[in-house]
């Protein structure tokens, strides 16, 4: 006798989103880990989300880790990792502001 099939789609729904988030969890760990777990300009290491990662030569990027890179291969994330630096949000937003500084501001509205 063949069992009747109970699970809706919204259970299935549910189960794939879930799966997907703790996928993107894992490799964001396996990322982190594989960049050596610490900001690699102060060496902050206490909270894990407050790591970044900045590409270092923007023509050369093909995705960006943290919006569609933890769907990917852990071996396109790795070669994509390669291009980047790891460092902690206050870093990488120094690090923009001098860039942009040393750019002449370009972008930024002056009134």
């Amino acid at each position: 006798m063949a069992k009747v099939e109970s699970r809706k789609y919204s259970d299935r729904r549910q189960y794939l989103i879930a799966a997907v988030r703790a996928r993107r969890k894992k490799v964001r760990h396996m990322a982190v880990e594989h960049k050596g777990g610490r900001c690699e300009i102060c060496g902050y290491d206490r909270c894990v989300d407050a790591l970044e990662f900045h590409h270092n030569d923007l023509s050369s990027k093909k995705f960006g880790i943290s919006e569609k890179g933890y769907t990917r291969s852990w071996a396109t994330v790795k070669d994509e990792l390669s291009k980047c630096i790891m460092i902690c949000a206050n870093c990488h937003r120094e690090l923009h502001a001098k860039l942009a500084a040393s750019g002449g501001n370009s972008g930024v509205k002056s009134e």
